[in-house]
């Protein structure tokens, strides 16, 4: 597989975890992200069902409005 490098903007935390992550699992996670971007633009599901899906997947695991905020205000 050949593989390039992109620049993405991401939540602090999730850099964090990134930044501190071993070598190995780095390219577990870039493989990840890779797999999640393809399944994301090459679904047949809307567009609007999936930004729904993703958001209740969000508040699941503990993202509220307030925290979204102070993202994009980072951003």
């Amino acid at each position: 597989m050949t593989t390039e490098i992109i620049t993405i903007r991401v939540d602090a935390r999730a850099a964090q975890v990134f930044k501190t992550a071993s070598d190995d699992e780095r390219r577990k996670l870039e493989a990840l992200l890779s797999l999640r971007l393809l399944e994301a633009t090459q679904t047949t599901e809307s567009l609007e069902h999936l930004m729904r899906r993703i958001s209740e997947n969000a508040q699941r695991r503990g993202l509220t409005p307030e925290i979204l905020q102070d993202i994009l205000n980072d951003a």
